[in-house]
């Protein structure tokens, strides 16, 4: 993927792409403000996710283990992984070991982020996606652009022409005649997937939440989907980063109440499933659950950064954001785009790369996203960490060790500016020299900036300067000193 300014710039040509996000949007911002104003102690809950996070996090290596202690006793077998690869090896030796060739799965973000998918299909296994926004984008060989909504990027007419050209591909052709009916695109989808549901052996999920006093897994969901591959097949197995853990049940409550609202601006999600082991005639024979790393605590050794694994994957974020309203999810090159993606995924997977070194610029900082987030990351405070980061470099923990990351490319004038700025402001005669240059010049200075700040000034009005340093201002009009009021 090309750096975040690159693909934004080619994404916000497309005015179908950008209406469509237009509307999604808008449609979700809106109906979420009126699900939160229902709850008088929103504030309240928000404040108890945020510390129940923390807390959790703080003492991560305790209740890991508590949670593996609760699966095990419960009949389910714990798989630690430390990076995509290890991860996708286990699943796919599991896979074969039961002998079938294709799985189905229910939406996971966590397998969309190690590439499952892709590494099931190099071993001939075929895992097909159940959830309808999930299914839209595997038949029209695309990738997901939202956190709730994957195919948020395609209008009606587009998914009846995907439905068309790709079902019989992959299964069930659509039926003759498809129209653009959402009721008609919903039955298309459900006659397709009936088939592999009830064919299919083996199942695959990530997890909403785990609690570690059980050993229970937890997926909120809307469509029924998920409720079917986590019952029907013989063998499950569970894909769940470590940072989706809460201590007990009671915890759970918290955020029952504040995912569905900030996701789907429900006050309940139509399915809510949970599981603890396995259980004699009731749902799979054997389950598997594979704890996925992957960055996490490299993440979680940065005492700013580590407020990212709070997150609870609502996508209220991206919603409110006016950057990936007008970018879409593509541009941000990661299974979590937005402004959430935009602090999550530098920090999962190192900012080496151009398009990591470059999402922590793909942001406003108009601090919308922490506004609506209910667990109460500072995303804006993260995206400036991160900033520093990538243009100052430093020590940071890759694989569990410190190391010296180099300053990112193309910073070079950025560090000079900020070098600059750390001197004058450390010097009070030249920072007051300098005010009265500027403003004794003011009649001189251009309306736009030069060389690449003409980019930024394009679109705005410079702040004009004060024919008056406030410094002066004071020393004239107060003799230099308080006033007592």
């Amino acid at each position: 993927m090309p750096a975040f300014p690159k693909a934004a710039h080619e994404a916000v040509r497309d005015t179908t792409l950008r209406g469509n996000l237009r509307h999604a949007t808008h449609t979700i911002r809106a109906k979420r403000a009126k699900a939160v104003a229902e709850v008088s102690d929103w504030a309240e809950l928000r404040e108890a996710g945020r510390r129940i996070k923390d807390h959790t996090l703080r003492h991560l290596d305790r209740y890991l283990v508590q949670l593996e202690e609760s699966v095990t006793a419960a009949g389910g077998t714990v798989h630690w992984a430390a990076d995509a690869d290890e991860a996708n090896r286990i699943v796919a030796d599991l896979v074969r070991a039961t002998g079938e060739t294709e799985v189905v799965k229910v939406k996971s973000m966590a397998t969309q982020e190690i590439g499952l998918n892709e590494a099931l299909r190099a071993e001939g296994v075929h895992a097909y996606e159940t959830d309808l926004a999930e299914l839209i984008v595997q038949l029209g060989d695309d990738r997901p652009s939202h956190i709730l909504v994957p195919a948020i990027h395609r209008n009606r007419g587009e998914i009846r022409d995907i439905f068309r050209s790709e079902m019989g591909e992959w299964g069930r052709p659509a039926p003759e005649g498809l129209t653009d009916t959402p009721a008609e695109l919903a039955e298309a989808a459900r006659l397709h997937l009936r088939e592999k549901f009830l064919r299919a052996k083996v199942g695959v999920s990530g997890a909403n939440f785990m609690v570690a006093e059980t050993g229970t897994l937890v997926v909120v969901e809307s469509e029924g989907n998920g409720r079917m591959c986590l019952t029907l097949p013989e063998t499950l197995i569970s894909v769940v980063g470590i940072e989706k853990i809460v201590p007990t049940w009671r915890d759970l409550e918290v955020f029952l109440q504040t995912l569905p609202r900030s996701s789907t601006a429900e006050r309940m999600n139509p399915y809510t499933s949970t599981w603890t082991g396995t259980a004699d005639g009731d749902g799979p024979r054997t389950f598997h659950l594979v704890l996925l790393d992957n960055g996490r605590t490299d993440t979680l050794a940065d005492e700013v950064g580590r407020q990212a694994l709070r997150c609870i994957r609502c996508s209220a974020c991206l919603n409110v954001c006016p950057v990936y309203e007008r970018a879409g999810g593509h541009a941000y090159g990661s299974v979590y785009p937005g402004p959430i993606g935009a602090i999550l995924s530098p920090q999962l997977r190192g900012t080496q790369s151009e398009i990591d070194a470059s999402l922590p610029y793909a942001s406003s900082l108009c601090g919308a996203c922490y506004e609506v987030c209910p667990v109460a990351i500072d995303i804006p405070e993260v995206l400036v960490h991160l900033r520093e980061r990538v243009a100052q470099g430093g020590v940071v923990t890759q694989r569990g060790a410190k190391v010296m990351l180099k300053p990112a490319k193309g910073h070079t004038a950025e560090r000079a500016a900020m070098r600059a700025a750390r001197w004058a402001l450390g010097s009070p005669g030249a920072l007051r020299a300098g005010q009265r240059i500027a403003s004794r010049s003011r009649r001189f200075h251009p309306r736009t900036l030069p060389g690449p700040g003409r980019a930024w000034s394009a679109s705005r009005d410079l702040p004009p300067v004060p024919a008056e340093p406030f410094r002066d201002w004071w020393q004239r009009t107060h003799g230099g000193q308080g006033t007592g009021k």
